[in-house]
């Protein structure tokens, strides 16, 4: 018997190339078939529709008169997410809980992102007219946390208003404290809001600022996200969870993004809290940028590469001695770049 020639190293990559592109086509004219018979054989017209939740290779769907459909996703629409427009198409014939299918979605006016070591810049959601940062007394009020968020709305365009909440659980000379904290944020004119769910301060101010607007709290785990929700929602019935007696930190409790109806107009999507939100996908120009207070005084350092530190020459740095600019403020923004730099190299660690 003759001896079998034994394949390169090449020649046996591009068998095994052209073997997954048959497969891959295979599967495309599969699905291309399957795609079909829904669309011609039990599929109606075209309706609109916005996502008010999301589960996997499914979503929730609500049409303009108030009809919720659970909806199959075409491979083609990519990227999903609550608060998304979409075009969508009912089934004749349902299959299980699926009701229709979504086919297509519109332009986005907005979307929340944040970075993500496996799937890049991950959106949150789409369509955000304002984001609610929550912060609270309980665990731990971190004004590096505010900066954070207040970078991504500054970066996306979306109006940010900064809301203390759990007031009741500190004395006055704690909260005194804090408020001159927020009195930086005030002057550099973004809106502040303390709220308690328990004494009920401040929630009809916060009613009124979510009319007619799409909404969005976001904050870290254990902030009373879903207690407000619960608060300017109580038909929503959020699951909460108090906040760990051992280890200080907040536990998560909604685990899939949803949207609300605001019963005065409007809506408000429940996120999933994040402890961190991550900027190593920003520039550091932009970070720079994103800080009100730093951007009439760029590019007229004397050196054209300052990192605002200890460079010779910074107009930033001075305006800080001179007290133009917070201190707090100015050291925040030093240590979200280390963190962007600390981001970025786990970001190119390879995942074993």
């Amino acid at each position: 018997m003759a001896k079998q020639k034994k394949l390169s190293k090449g020649q046996s990559r591009r068998i095994k190339a052209n073997h997954q592109k048959r497969l891959k086509n295979a599967d495309s004219q599969t699905v291309k078939i399957s795609d079909q018979q829904w669309q011609n054989d039990n599929l109606g017209a075209t309706q609109s529709a916005i996502v008010i939740s999301r589960f996997g290779q499914h979503a929730d769907v609500e049409t303009e008169n108030g009809d919720v459909f659970r909806c199959n996703i075409r491979r083609t629409v990519s990227n999903l997410v609550c608060g998304d427009e979409v075009l969508f198409r009912r089934a004749k014939v349902s299959e299980g809980d699926l009701a229709g299918v979504i086919e297509a979605t519109q332009e986005r006016r907005s979307q929340l992102t944040r970075p993500d070591f496996y799937d890049g810049v991950k959106v949150i959601a789409a369509n955000i007219d304002q984001i609610l940062m929550v912060s609270a007394v309980l665990p731990e009020f971190t004004h590096n946390i505010i900066d954070r968020y207040l970078i991504a709305c500054e970066d996306m365009g979306i109006e940010p208003i900064l809301v203390l909440n759990k007031i009741d659980l500190i004395d006055d000379a704690g909260l005194s404290k804090i408020q001159s904290i927020l009195d930086i944020y005030r002057g550099l004119g973004y809106q502040v809001l303390l709220v308690s769910s328990v004494s009920g301060e401040g929630i009809d101010e916060l009613k009124q600022l979510l009319v007619d607007k799409n909404n969005i709290f976001v904050g870290q785990s254990g902030v009373g996200k879903s207690t407000l929700v619960n608060t300017v929602l109580p038909d929503a019935e959020i699951l909460t969870k108090e906040v760990s007696e051992n280890s200080g930190l907040g536990q998560h409790t909604t685990t899939v993004s949803r949207l609300h109806h605001l019963p005065s107009g409007g809506n408000l999507i429940d996120s999933p809290g994040i402890r961190e939100f991550g900027l190593w996908h920003l520039e550091v120009e932009r970070v720079t940028w994103c800080f009100k207070e730093f951007r009439a005084l760029m590019g007229g350092c004397r050196f054209r590469d300052c990192k605002h530190l200890n460079d010779p020459g910074c107009i930033i740095k001075q305006a800080v001695a001179d007290g133009d600019i917070s201190t707090l403020r100015y050291e925040s923004y030093h240590r979200i770049l280390e963190t962007m730099a600390d981001g970025r190299a786990g970001a190119r660690a390879p995942r074993v």
